[in-house]
């Protein structure tokens, strides 16, 4: 069993979690931590952020936070340790960086289903799966 398992999770794709939350439940078990984590990205260069108003990156952490909080209550069970978090950049570097700050023993995280292109794993699973120090659980799922 894992105690501290960190879920990245796509809150406009259900397919993000819909497996990957009971997997990360049974996973961990009675007395795990669960934190949740979704990554808002950042806007890449410089020159795109001029087409944003200014203070829009934090209106929209905020607001991606409450819809965090919503999910969680809505979907994790209450008998559960859970902590949100809203990162902020690359996804596949805040899920490591958060991986390693909160010391999770595992990462739970959905994939899609490949591609041609994507040979096994999404772009942003795959580079958690190569780059953790963690144990990473893929879970497949539509």
């Amino acid at each position: 069993m894992y105690k501290t398992i960190l879920l990245p999770i796509d809150l406009s794709a259900p397919a993000s979690w819909t497996k990957a939350l009971p997997t990360a439940l049974h996973l961990g078990g009675e007395g795990m931590v669960l934190h949740v984590v979704t990554v808002l990205p950042d806007f890449g260069m410089s020159m795109v952020s001029g087409y944003f108003r200014e203070g829009f990156e934090k209106g929209a952490l905020k607001e991606v936070g409450a819809k965090l909080k919503d999910w969680v209550n809505a979907n994790v069970p209450d008998a559960v340790e859970v902590h949100p978090h809203v990162l902020h950049g690359r996804i596949y570097d805040q899920i490591l960086i958060a991986a390693d700050k909160l010391k999770a023993d595992a990462i739970v995280l959905s994939s899609h289903t490949p591609e041609l292109a994507d040979y096994l794993l999404g772009p942003n699973a795959a580079r958690v799966v190569r780059h953790a120090k963690q144990s990473v659980f893929v879970v497949r799922g539509e």
